[in-house]
């Protein structure tokens, strides 16, 4: 009698994907904790890192930036949830929003009402860049730029596409950016990066 190896069967794990509605029912029956920082990215729940130090400061002075130069003109949304089409409700760290008497109490904003995100990262730079850009420009969102708060860079992505942004520009030092929506108003890297 010889000896047989035997190898289990492998099952492929299933994923479980969650429509905007039954994420939105879990948090409402307090399935998540307060504290919990969580997106809805194509169905999937997926925990968002920690917010450091210098992310905290870069949002803050952002926050106070736009504010200061786009005044009424518009609605911010600081890390506040935005619904997109695919079953996703991420998170992102500001979004510009076209302004709106009620400030959006009736639904959160959809693709439509949004005229620049703003993702800062730190240790989630890829995340940000190959996950939630491509999703966003998908959506059709006009614009996005993504801080690196390590290495003091802004990219600036636009013209939207199913595939991804079309324009991708990276900013440093000495540059100058605009808003498409209000390019009558310039914001210099000084004041976006404190040196």
């Amino acid at each position: 009698m010889t000896a047989q190896l035997l190898i289990p069967k492998v099952e492929h794990p299933h994923v479980l994907k969650f429509t905007i509605e039954q994420f939105q029912l879990m948090y409402e029956k307090g399935i998540f904790a307060e504290s919990d920082r969580l997106e809805l990215i194509n169905g999937e729940i997926v925990t968002m890192s920690p917010i450091g130090t210098k992310h905290a400061a870069c949002v803050n002075r952002l926050l106070k930036l736009l504010e200061k130069k786009l005044g009424d003109r518009i609605v911010l949304s600081v890390q506040n949830s935005i619904v997109l089409a695919n079953n996703s409700q991420p998170q992102p760290d500001l979004a510009v929003l076209r302004y709106r008497d009620d400030f959006y109490e009736e639904a959160l904003p959809k693709p439509e009402d949004i005229l620049l995100i703003v993702e800062v990262a730190d240790s989630s730079i890829a995340y940000d860049r190959d996950v939630k850009a491509p999703l966003y420009a998908a959506a059709g969102i006009p614009e996005m730029w993504l801080f690196d708060v390590n290495t003091k860079t802004i990219t600036s992505f636009s013209q939207p596409s199913a595939l991804g942004y079309k324009q991708i520009y990276h900013h440093t030092q000495g540059d100058r950016l605009s808003i498409l929506a209000f390019d009558d108003v310039v914001f210099e890297w000084e004041e976006l990066f404190f040196r």
